[in-house]
């Protein structure tokens, strides 16, 4: 199982560069993280993440339909950005 720090860091990443709904970025913008594969499986389930299966590539972003609970867990794993998300 992955922890919840690794997934609120991929989110994170998500928000600070504004991807929500058709919005997305590249998975290879994501190499640096552990566990890619199964975190983006987790959250996908849970329904926070969309997957973007294009041609060429693959991209993720965020589902605004629950913006409100994927920033509380952000904050809650990650304390020091508490009140910088939007």
């Amino acid at each position: 199982m992955v922890s919840d720090l690794e997934k609120a860091k991929i989110m994170l990443k998500l928000v600070r560069k504004g991807n929500w709904n058709h919005s997305y970025d590249r998975r290879e913008h994501f190499k640096r993280f552990q566990d890619l594969d199964d975190s983006i499986k987790e959250l996908h389930k849970k329904g926070w993440i969309i997957f973007h299966k294009k041609p060429k590539f693959e991209a993720y972003s965020l589902e605004t339909k629950y913006k409100r609970e994927i920033i509380d867990f952000i904050e809650k794993n990650i304390p020091e950005v508490r009140g910088t998300i939007r």
